[in-house]
């Protein structure tokens, strides 16, 4: 909370020039407005159709009321997407789904989203050779998401195909846990446990890998439209390979863990990289407003109401297999016997 404090003091200064900009609202193209919300939408769809993958279900109304609720919860307390993944996570228990299983699926879902992502530099890369005018900060920032996304595929394929990295690291944080943190009860079979989900990840996704990557692309896909349209609403007509990559730059910080949902280090960075991209500084300004509002603001609301109708719902304990009729939750007996003894 200390260091989100003093990340959001130091940022305050942007996220006041983001939000003063509140009047150029009025002056927006509203139909391009309204297609950026349109989009927003569809890329949450697409989120959920992930999850649904990755948890092997095919029920809608449990995984997308969780997701709103675990992001809501994710962007209002400290923690970010830890904090999100284990509200959600613990929502699911009440719909039947096993928390084990949950956050490996979860886990593999936003390993997709950041492949996806980092990858984006990439489409980018036939407009810098062909002598595209790109600013230089934003040519370095496509080279780092390129070289992340090597290291993050050969550290996954390394992952997938040995038990050697995931014994040392479930060892290493199994030792630093029971070393540092009081316990009544010492962690213990953590390495096994994170092969049990590497083994529940390539069970669920394997058969399914063309999908999961097909909505993984829609969700970020669709979220950099929605960016586009936010730039067209406001009168700004740059380069979509310019755009492409200052959103790619943006949600690099949007990763810094300091500030839930990136606030003030994605909005600091987008008007910054919207403006190296050639988008005039006011308009990059309103843009950036528009873009957080459909993206990260709008959605807020959706999972209180969301999470209300979970409630009503799942007040009670009840298995999402009632839910999903041919593609049920794989059930704890089958798979990964032990819980979790932390988190």
């Amino acid at each position: 909370m200390l260091v989100t404090g003093i990340s959001l003091y130091l940022l305050l200064p942007s996220l006041l020039a983001v939000f003063g900009s509140w009047r150029s609202l009025s002056h927006l193209d509203w139909p391009f407005a309204m297609l950026a919300f349109a989009f927003e939408v569809v890329s949450y769809v697409a989120l959920w159709q992930l999850d649904r993958i990755a948890l092997h279900t095919r029920a809608w109304f449990p995984v997308a009321t969780a997701q709103l609720s675990g992001n809501l919860v994710g962007r209002v307390l400290p923690g970010g997407g830890a904090t999100a993944t284990a509200f959600t996570a613990s929502m699911l228990r009440h719909a039947g789904v096993d928390p084990d299983e949950a956050v490996a699926a979860f886990g593999t879902s936003t390993l997709l989203q950041l492949a996806t992502t980092l990858a984006l530099p990439v489409l980018a890369l036939p407009a810098i050779i062909g002598g595209a005018p790109v600013d230089h900060s934003l040519a370095a920032a496509a080279y780092l998401g390129i070289a992340v996304l090597v290291l993050l595929l050969a550290g996954a394929g390394w992952a997938f195909g040995s038990d050697v990295p995931l014994e040392a690291v479930g060892r290493a944080a199994q030792g630093f846990f029971n070393r540092t943190v009081r316990r009544g009860r010492p962690i213990s079979g953590l390495p096994q446990r994170l092969l049990d989900s590497r083994d529940f990840v390539l069970t669920t996704i394997g058969p399914r890998w063309k999908g999961a990557v097909v909505a993984a692309t829609a969700n970020t896909g669709f979220d950099y439209l929605a960016l586009l349209a936010a730039l067209q609403a406001v009168g700004a007509s740059p380069r979509p390979s310019l755009v492409l990559l200052a959103y790619a730059s943006a949600e690099l910080l949007a990763l810094v863990p300091f500030t839930p949902g990136g606030l003030g280090f994605v909005e600091a960075g987008l008007v910054g990289t919207l403006t190296l991209a050639g988008v005039p500084g006011r308009d990059a300004v309103a843009a950036t407003l528009l873009y957080r509002l459909v993206s990260y603001w709008l959605p807020l609301p959706a999972g209180a109401i969301a999470y209300v109708l979970f409630r009503r719902r799942y007040g009670g304990l009840r298995d999402l297999r009632t839910e999903s009729s041919s593609s049920p939750v794989p059930s704890t007996a089958s798979r990964n016997p032990s819980g979790p003894d932390f988190g």
